[in-house]
């Protein structure tokens, strides 16, 4: 595609702007009248020596629950740096507490996840997602946790996800 040197300039600025390249395609579709596919607008981009800018990083709500307050690790207790695990750190709680375990393997698409155990005894995986939002996967098709036990669990999650720094 050849551009002259305004279109190019253009380009660039929406570049410097920070727009995705599907964002691009649109104002050059509505601003320019190229109708260009994806790929095109790649190839364009490239052929242009530009770079577009990464994504910034998703930032938890300030709202969150689960917001890590967490000091930086150099300033946490001799020992707080032990890698997270999928099994308890500390003692099985008392029968009819909620229990949390953070994954040593994070799920993919995940910024954390592990394991939770009800007062009832049942089991959920849990995982937080880029966005800061926490979702459940019960291992028993149509089990829903008690409203108690799920402020418990969001509670413990938090305290534990802390103590981890994370």
């Amino acid at each position: 595609m050849n551009l002259d040197d305004t279109q190019r300039q253009r380009v660039a600025a929406w570049i410097n702007e920070g727009l995705k390249l599907s964002e691009i395609q649109k104002r050059l579709g509505s601003e320019l009248g190229l109708n260009l596919t994806y790929m095109e607008v790649r190839l364009l981009v490239d052929d242009l020596k530009l770079t577009p800018k990464d994504p910034e990083p998703v930032k938890l709500p300030a709202d969150s629950a689960l917001k890590p307050d967490a000091p930086p690790p150099s300033a946490q207790k001799p020992g707080a740096d032990r890698k997270p695990s999928r099994e308890p750190q500390e003692p099985a709680p008392a029968p009819g507490r909620v229990s949390v375990t953070v994954d040593q393997v994070t799920r993919p698409g995940a910024l954390a996840s592990g394991e939770v155990t009800f007062s009832d005894g049942k089991s959920a995986n849990w995982y937080l997602d880029q966005t800061g939002r926490l979702g459940l996967v019960a291992k028993e098709q149509g089990y829903r946790p008690s409203a108690a036990d799920v402020e418990e669990f969001q509670t413990v999650l938090e305290s534990e996800l802390r103590r981890l720094g994370l």
